[in-house]
């Protein structure tokens, strides 16, 4: 160890996180001159205060919990319906139901997770994949990333079996058998030490001279002091070789000059019959080539498997190697379809047609799918025949109220936290403003996780009320900015122009308005004009985003007309706008709003 090295093992120790965080040593008067004149001490300040956390990952939408309270009734309902595929058979199709924030994912992957824990425990194949739709969104990527999770499972299978047979060979190669020659030799140590024992022979070579009529005559006068059947392995010891055949003699030819047949029938049985210690004893296999065969078939297999790209192939390849990869092996495999109702939306119901359809056609492997969706009415969309093979059984998550989000939080709490980190009034707030959003427990969590995050940037021991309303501000615009973020270029146009509308003092902005700054500024972008019609179209989804309010009201015999006003923070609604590159030129246009009368 050198002499930094030492310093910094014998400095002072500050651990940052909790038990999923990491440990870092900092040392503060073990640097050089140039480094301290460089450190301005910029997290020295941060790091000194004590963390809240103990473990900030459990207040994540990401984690899942060991336990789900409140759930119990939809995850014993999921449980009994999954328990045939630890039986070997196909469970049913599922579909979930319910609102953002309900526990429905994290009461499926819980009860996927169980699933295959059990099935490994009773050592009945079981596979579960999960595939968020909401990303892989067409029905190619689906099957690609099915089609290779597969294959590296397979694959996975395919090493492991190439491992075990190649460990077999090895205990081959160390195995040393006892020749015949060998088994010989010692029967008739055996025999001799038996004789000895029962003093009938006094020369031991009379057994061996077979051939002198002496010999013969001694050994048939004596053989009746010989041991009876059952206490010798030489029971065929005393007859004559050229009397009747001996039952040994007939099971082997290869009897000896003496016409024993004992160690002649040792050797029969031994080739039809491996030993109790021989390595192959309790496999399938009779022989070493047979185990290799085995080997290269594996081999085989593992090169055959082609990984899917996620662009360029045939669809209905992509779904043959799919196909391929799954009835591989004999298994049941689960398949869990977050936001269903994205793929459907995308893509149609091709997607769900063939997998429902799949289990006609296998002949190793069944499927099973749970589709999970927070729209209850995508299954209207869906054709006739997918509907009623896939929504077998139907599970609905109804939304919290604030006593159940009180009892998540309290729960996540006391791992998430140290000690009394939190005020009596935070988780009550907490589940008081998530209960306003439909019972939305991610929002709580959220909450819960960004009120300790202001606190520990503050430097507070404590999480107070007010950590909480500062949560709520920022998540809200944290919201916002998102939203606006990923709105279309045109959409982005028609915010904007409602933005510039409102900076310049007008209230209560009608269609028109809007749509003449809307055509200045596509000229000053390039970019094609929509029809008002259009335009008013994307008024109305974003009111229904919740970014402005749009009111229609009736200006009697001259017609109806939109009353329009931003629903959002202006100032930060703007920034987002001009950081996309499209309008970040346009800042500076000054609208022209026709005077008019107010009522």
């Amino acid at each position: 160890m050198s002499d930094d090295d030492s310093e910094i093992a014998g400095s002072d120790e500050v651990e940052i996180g909790g038990s999923n965080g990491f440990s870092t040593n900092f040392e503060n008067a073990g640097l050089g001159d140039g480094d301290e004149e460089s450190n301005q001490g910029l997290f020295d300040d941060l790091l000194s205060g004590e963390p809240i956390f103990e473990n900030k990952e459990v207040l994540r939408p990401s984690y899942t919990p060991h336990e789900l309270p409140h759930r119990s009734d939809q995850i014993n309902k999921m449980a009994t319906i999954l328990v045939a595929a630890l039986r070997g058979e196909t469970p049913s199709n599922i579909l979930i139901y319910g609102k953002t924030g309900t526990g429905k994912t994290a009461s499926a992957k819980f009860v996927s997770k169980e699933l295959e824990s059990t099935s490994q425990k009773y050592s009945v194949p079981c596979d579960v994949e999960y595939i968020n739709c909401e990303v892989t969104d067409t029905q190619y990527r689906v099957l690609a990333q099915l089609a290779n999770k597969f294959i590296e499972k397979n694959e996975a299978r395919i090493d492991e079996q190439i491992d075990e047979l190649e460990s077999l060979l090895a205990a081959l190669d160390e195995y040393e058998p006892i020749d015949a020659d060998t088994q010989r030799d010692s029967v008739s140590d055996q025999a001799n030490r038996s004789r000895s024992d029962t003093n009938t022979a006094s020369d031991p070579f009379d057994f061996v001279a077979a051939d002198e009529p002496e010999s013969k005559s001694h050994v048939s006068t004596e053989d009746s002091t010989r041991p009876q059947s059952g206490d010798s392995p030489l029971e065929t010891g005393g007859s004559d070789p050229d009397g009747p055949a001996t039952a040994g003699e007939i099971d082997s030819p290869e009897a000896d000059d003496t016409g024993r047949t004992a160690d002649a029938t040792v050797v029969a049985d031994d080739s039809t019959a491996l030993p109790s210690d021989h390595p192959l004893e309790s496999t399938p296999f009779d022989d070493r080539a047979e185990v290799e065969d085995r080997i290269a078939d594996l081999e085989d297999d593992k090169e055959s498997f082609e990984e899917v790209p996620m662009t360029g192939w045939p669809t209905d390849r992509v779904y043959s190697v799919f196909f391929d990869a799954v009835d591989y092996d004999e298994r049941v495999v689960v398949i869990m379809l977050d936001e269903i109702d994205k793929l459907v939306e995308k893509s149609g119901d091709d997607t769900l047609y063939n997998l429902s359809r799949m289990n006609s056609e296998l002949e190793n492997s069944r499927v099973s799918i749970i589709g999970i969706s927070n729209d209850l009415k995508f299954t209207d969309f869906l054709d006739p025949r997918v509907k009623s093979s896939l929504g077998e059984e139907e599970i609905v998550f109804p939304p919290y109220d604030a006593n159940q989000l009180r009892d998540i939080l309290e729960h996540r709490s006391e791992v998430a936290f140290k000690g009394s980190a939190l005020s009596e009034d935070v988780i009550p707030l907490c589940a008081a403003f998530a209960a306003q959003e439909h019972g939305d427990a991610r929002r709580a969590l959220d909450l819960l996780r960004t009120a300790g995050e202001l606190a520990e940037r503050s430097q507070s021991e404590t999480i107070v009320e007010e950590h909480v309303r500062q949560a709520q501000d920022k998540i809200e615009l944290d919201r916002v900015v998102e939203v606006v973020r990923t709105l279309p270029t045109q959409s982005k146009l028609v915010l904007f122009a409602i933005i510039l509308l409102e900076k310049n003092g007008v209230h209560s902005i009608n269609t028109g308005e809007v749509f003449n700054i809307y055509k200045r500024l596509c000229e000053e972008i390039d970019a094609d004009v929509l029809t008002q019609r259009r335009v008013t179209d994307l008024i109305s989804e974003l009111d229904m985003l919740g970014i402005v309010n749009a009111v229609v009201v009736s200006k009697g015999r001259y017609g109806r007309t939109k009353e329009i006003s931003l629903s959002v923070p202006l100032e930060e609604t703007e920034a987002v706008l001009l950081s996309d590159s499209r309008l970040s030129d346009i800042d500076d246009i000054q609208p022209f709003v026709q005077a008019r009368f107010e009522n």
